[in-house]
């Protein structure tokens, strides 16, 4: 395997049951074996992304002291901006070549979670900005929905198990900026080795390429979706949830050759979080004489915590 399988969300949402059977066994086995797809047939207009990654650059573009003027203390960056090597794969004292903002869940009202989660910060200078990043992160979720219902069905419990976890849930979108690389590196790539805290992260197609996926073999490739595709992995919140049986792939953003290092580049994750009261215990179905319970019992939120401490967002 030379890159990651496809599979095709329009299977899903047939009316056939042996096309939405085909998606569930195609996108389960994959995730048991390699941890990440790409994804057709989603969502997201182009229109729509287009215009996503036109507010973006515009938003990066700025001058430092405007974004840093976005960079809110004391949120552990979970709204608003995060600037420049903040944020460092677990494990790694080096930051990373990226800034980002965050996007967060804007929850209805009927869910009890107003006081949960922070409000998003408004750009004054881009008065599209924030409407066009809610439009794609209703998109994502949506999308994301789908995805987590086939993989409920591949586990064998009920299709809608995680609808009430994820819709509402602590999600956050993810525009990224790696600037031009200006001079050698010390031991810092764009995205260090890792793998994503949350239950799954769809990722938009970046402006160029550099994201690659550890083999079970110890095998680096390159994850290389078509245009109109979103790449979707399993993290590490799914990963213990099903006690190791869908796999969160470690994974990295690596440097560009050096003839490239003047080009920027721009991505954009939406990592699926559920509501932070979700028990993440080892899920009965996923436990049996051969795979033993392999973790303690923990919440969503619980679980969020300790990383965002491990990866140098939030103080202990």
């Amino acid at each position: 395997m030379n890159n990651i399988p496809s599979v095709d969300l329009a299977d899903f949402l047939s009316d056939d049951p042996s096309r939405k059977q085909k998606f569930v066994n195609e996108i389960g086995k994959a995730y048991e074996e390699i941890g990440f797809v790409s994804l057709k047939n989603h969502f997201l207009s182009d229109e729509l992304v287009e215009e996503l990654y036109k507010e973006i650059k515009a938003f990066f573009a700025l001058p430092e002291e405007t974004k840093k003027g976005y960079e809110i203390p004391g949120l552990g960056g979970q709204r608003g901006y995060v600037s420049f090597g903040k944020e460092h794969a677990k494990g790694k004292k080096e930051g990373d070549l990226k800034e980002f903002w965050h996007f967060g869940q804007e929850p209805s009202e009927d869910a009890n979670l107003i006081d949960e989660y922070p409000d998003n910060v408004i750009v004054d200078e881009l008065p599209d900005f924030n409407k066009t990043g809610m439009e794609a992160y209703r998109m994502l979720e949506k999308t994301g929905i789908y995805v987590l219902r086939a993989l409920a069905l591949y586990i064998g419990i009920d299709e809608h198990y995680f609808d009430h976890w994820a819709t509402n849930g602590n999600s956050i979108l993810r525009p990224i900026h790696y600037p031009p690389i200006t001079t050698e590196p010390k031991g810092a790539v764009r995205a260090g080795a890792h793998g994503d805290i949350n239950l799954i992260t769809l990722l938009m197609g970046a402006s160029s390429g550099g994201l690659q996926v550890l083999r079970t073999d110890g095998e680096w490739i390159d994850a290389i979706p078509n245009d109109d595709e979103l790449v979707i992995n399993v993290g590490d919140m799914l990963e213990r949830h099903t006690n190791n049986k869908l796999r969160s792939t470690i994974h990295r953003v690596v440097n560009p050759p050096k003839e490239e290092w003047g080009k920027p580049r721009y991505s954009i994750p939406f990592f699926m979080h559920p509501r932070s009261d979700m028990k993440l215990n080892c899920l009965e179905e996923c436990i049996d004489p051969e795979h033993g319970k392999a973790y303690e019992d923990i919440t969503a939120g619980e679980f969020l915590h300790q990383r965002l401490v491990e990866i140098g967002l939030i103080k202990k």
